[in-house]
């Protein structure tokens, strides 16, 4: 995946030098200044099926950063979505505002509108800074969305599956260190326990895990301690705890030069997307370090899974198997990374964009 920042000229974007590096099919600019709609979707590739990401809702400090992270968010679409053996391709949305108080009802209609436009060729659903709710409204003038409510027919939250698949990842990277997936007396840090965090810390709880987490949300922190024993590491202390694992489950490009060295684990896997700044140098850098990175687009796709069986027919059971065989293609992943002595992240894109390839040599004979 990319991790390349947007150039700035003369304060302008140089967005075709930017896109040609990252090979995206199209970027839509989307703006209304009667609902005070600023966003932008990116459509980074539709070789194997409509492109299915999630809005993002977030108060960027730049439009920069704003097309900076959807262009880098849809291209780890495309990747989960192919290693995952789904028929869909990568693509994202980004809302530029304060969830808490630029999002209306108006809003999100009009977003919906821009999203009818593209003729099913971009399918949206939850992310951060936006909820179900937010998606019916949406689903009012499009039928290109998922992540709706069950009582519409959909699937509602997929932070549970996510969090499974995560789990799922977790296990195997636990069976590759370790010899055994047992996760039962392990450490685990669990940086951010949002939706899909705090489900993570209760499967791990389960299991019989020593927790750890970190969030700047004092009663999310406060249900981990009461309810799931946790113990609560403050900030950047949590880089440098001694655990078995650290599972990264709040925003990305964490694991930067700094962040790595100070790491004192043995296992890398989180739910957040992007979590390797520079995807080559820190990859390698965790590689040379000893540590074993359980790859994100690959490990947290349970939400991908779980929507993507909205879309085709919903069925609970159906997205959790599904999300289950995450625990092979990590396997998988590993063994590939170790015969060609390459880093696990670099393994999962080779593997992930080798079914794009292939699926693209049947399509040129249709």
């Amino acid at each position: 995946m990319s991790t390349s920042t947007i150039s700035t000229h003369d304060t302008k974007l140089d967005l075709f030098a930017d896109i040609k590096t990252t090979n995206h099919e199209q970027i839509v600019f989307c703006n209304d200044k009667a609902s005070g709609l600023k966003a932008i979707i990116a459509i980074h590739n539709t070789v194997l099926g409509p492109g299915l990401g999630g809005t993002r809702m977030w108060n960027y400090a730049s439009e920069a950063d704003a097309l900076n992270d959807v262009l880098r968010l849809s291209r780890g679409m495309t990747y989960k979505a192919a290693i995952s053996g789904l028929n869909l391709g990568g693509a994202k949305a980004v809302i530029i505002g304060d969830a808490n108080t630029d999002k209306s009802e108006a809003l999100m209609r009009k977003f919906g509108r821009f999203i009818e436009n593209l003729n099913g060729k971009y399918i949206t659903a939850e992310d951060v800074g936006t909820t179900t709710k937010d998606m019916e409204y949406v689903n009012m003038e499009t039928d290109s969305v998922v992540g709706l409510p069950e009582s519409m027919g959909g699937g509602g939250d997929p932070s549970p599956v996510t969090a499974y698949g995560v789990y799922m990842g977790m296990k195997a990277s636990a069976k590759r260190a370790f010899g055994s997936d047992s996760l039962s007396g392990k450490k685990i840090s669990i940086q951010g326990i949002g939706k899909v965090g705090m489900h993570l810390v209760e499967l791990v709880h389960k299991e019989g895990a020593e927790i750890f987490v970190s969030d700047i949300n004092t009663a999310s922190l406060n249900h981990a301690v009461s309810t799931y024993n946790a113990k609560v590491v403050v900030g950047n202390e949590i880089y440098g705890l001694g655990v078995d694992i650290f599972a990264p489950c709040a925003l990305g490009a964490i694991l930067n030069t700094e962040n790595i060295n100070a790491l004192n684990c043995s296992i890398i896997a989180g739910a957040a997307n992007n979590q390797l700044a520079d995807e080559n140098e820190h990859g390698d850098m965790i590689k040379d370090k000893g540590l074993l990175y359980a790859p994100d687009f690959l490990i947290n796709a349970g939400g991908l899974i779980n929507v993507y069986s909205e879309h085709i027919g919903y069925n609970r059971e159906n997205a959790m198997r599904d999300t289950e065989k995450i625990f092979d293609t990590t396997m998988n992943i590993f063994g590939l990374a170790e015969q060609q002595d390459i880093h696990t992240q670099k393994a999962a894109t080779v593997l992930a964009q080798k079914r794009i390839d292939d699926i693209l040599s049947v399509q040129s004979t249709y």
